[in-house]
């Protein structure tokens, strides 16, 4: 388990809540959309990393 990759997505993930949030409030949906497309981004970094987890609970 990588914590500095968990890290980095929760990061990732609570900046493209707010960018998403200030669109939405801005009227700007570029902005709304990029917010979305880094929480999704954060979401394969989560899932990646859970994957990693398991094969290597697997493997041991």
């Amino acid at each position: 388990m990588s914590i500095e990759k968990r890290v980095e997505a929760t990061a990732k993930n609570i900046e493209g809540k707010v960018q998403e949030v200030v669109g939405e409030v801005t009227g700007n949906p570029a902005d709304k959309v990029e917010g979305q497309d880094k929480q999704a981004e954060a979401q394969v970094i989560h899932t990646t990393e859970n994957i990693k987890d398991e094969v290597k609970k697997i493997i041991e």
